[in-house]
């Protein structure tokens, strides 16, 4: 049976001082046993490695909060030390994204066939290619994961660019775990007033549909400076 648990390549490596030290074990190492490896890539020159994984302990925590980690290790063979960045994201196409941002080939961090659910169709499969491919545009507000049925995730961006239209944008994940596919939409919103509006609807049982949205936009997985108030969290959801 396949070993998914994470092998980090770290023997004879130490975290370069003790901040590194300190963040590492609570940001991975506290909950490396319930980390999933979806997607690694590990450099020729054994300096950097890169993880997808899923989070399987966030399953017990906050309800909604994301479950995918993205992490970059950064090794100096010459010193023994390494260094990390590492980031939680709502979907694996985010971290990919933030993952080739930091310098990961895209085609190394592809999910495998059988490594979770498999894209439902052409749509879902081109908008999980920009989302990896375009990570600087877009900045993360918010996102929700419900875990139980049926099995969603919407996420909540806000343009970096003033002038893009329109500003926010809505990311809608839905599985049927009985085809075990997924599909992931987009919605356009002018104002962040009318994208949570449609998220508290949806989040309520309206289930609104999704706006059209420009195909030219592009993603990131950073939340910037100064973002609006997050919307309310769905209601009756829990773990």
């Amino acid at each position: 049976m396949p070993n998914y648990e994470p092998d980090f390549r770290l023997d004879g490596y130490e975290p370069v001082n003790s901040h590194v030290s300190d963040q590492f074990w609570l940001r991975i190492g506290i909950e490396q046993d319930q980390l999933t490896v979806l997607a690694e890539h590990h450099s020729a020159d054994a300096r950097h490695s890169f993880f997808v994984m899923h989070n399987g302990a966030v399953t017990w925590g906050i309800p909604g909060e994301p479950q995918i980690a993205a992490l970059h290790l950064k090794r100096d063979p010459e010193t023994h030390t390494f260094r990390f960045a590492s980031e939680m994201l709502p979907l694996p196409s985010m971290a990919q994204s933030w993952l080739v941002a930091r310098g990961c080939p895209e085609e190394e961090v592809l999910l495998p066939d059988g490594m979770g659910t498999a894209p439902a169709n052409d749509a879902t499969r081109a908008l999980e290619k920009r989302l990896r491919r375009d990570g600087d545009h877009f900045a993360l507000i918010t996102s929700y994961t419900s875990d139980s049925e049926p099995i969603e995730t919407t996420v909540l961006l806000r343009a970096l660019d003033e002038k893009a239209a329109p500003p926010f944008r809505v990311l809608l994940e839905e599985v049927d775990n009985d085809a075990w596919t997924h599909t992931l939409r987009e919605g356009g919103f002018q104002t962040f007033e009318a994208a949570t509006q449609w998220w508290e609807a949806y989040w309520s049982g309206e289930k609104p549909p999704l706006p059209a949205a420009s195909p030219a936009a592009r993603h990131t997985t950073v939340a910037a400076p100064g973002v609006p108030t997050r919307p309310a969290p769905p209601r009756g959801q829990s773990r």
